[in-house]
């Protein structure tokens, strides 16, 4: 890769450690390794990675918790993080995402799937960055006391600011860009997660769910078995 792309992999198990480093330096990424979240917050802090991916069962401090705290490092708002995990039931998958996890991956996965996810989720990552570079300051979205700050990815809420989660600033800015339209949930998987990466069923629900937390229930409408969309 022309440009180096920084991964931090957590894992407690040293084989799986070596196990995946080596084939992700292959592919040509810096990765650093940690075997527990203490030191996985530690590194990340130092080392601002691109992509961070967990494993869910840790000693001293498991996986949610891990990037629950994570996601309170300002530099790790919006690094992407991605569980790698043998754990593939899906309470434990809305854990994942309700702890601000970007991608759910199921052990066991074949090296070159593992490298195409990661691939997909680091190009979608630089594409959004890259539209946000180009939009101007004026191009923001005001609805419903609700503003959307697409250039510093934030939010005002009643004049209240608040930083969201990528992948949720990313999902309000969908459904606010077109007030009234219904947005399936295969294009909101398409716009907001891009079409090669693979998300639980749930993904989708467990962000607007903490979208309404945050912003208040009527603004975003279910329509059953179709999708969601965002009224004033």
């Amino acid at each position: 890769m022309s440009d180096e792309k920084k991964i931090l992999l957590v894992d407690d198990e040293t084989d799986i450690l070596e196990f995946v480093s080596y084939n992700l330096e292959r592919e040509g990424f810096k990765v650093y390794t940690a075997q527990n979240g203490k030191d996985a917050l530690r590194i990340a802090e130092k080392k601002n990675p691109d992509l961070i991916i967990l494993d869910v069962m840790m000693p001293e401090m498991d996986g949610i918790i891990t990037c629950e705290e994570l996601r309170k490092i300002p530099s790790q708002k919006n690094t992407i993080i991605a569980f790698l995990t043998a754990r593939g039931e899906d309470y434990s998958q809305i854990a994942g995402f309700e702890a601000g996890a970007d991608d759910y991956i199921t052990k066991p996965i074949r090296p070159k799937v593992l490298i195409s996810r990661v691939k997909a989720l680091l190009k979608r990552t630089s594409a959004v960055e890259e539209e946000v570079k180009t939009v101007s300051p004026a191009n923001t979205i005001n609805i419903g006391g609700i503003t959307i700050d697409r250039e510093r990815y934030m939010i005002s809420v009643e004049g209240k600011e608040l930083i969201l989660p990528r992948k949720e600033f990313e999902l309000l800015s969908l459904l606010a860009s077109k007030p009234g339209k219904v947005f399936t949930r295969e294009e909101i998987y398409a716009s907001v997660w891009g079409e090669q990466v693979i998300v639980g069923d749930r993904t989708i629900d467990v962000h607007i769910r903490k979208l309404r937390e945050k912003i208040g229930e009527k603004h975003i409408k279910t329509l059953k078995g179709i999708g969601y969309k965002f009224v004033d």
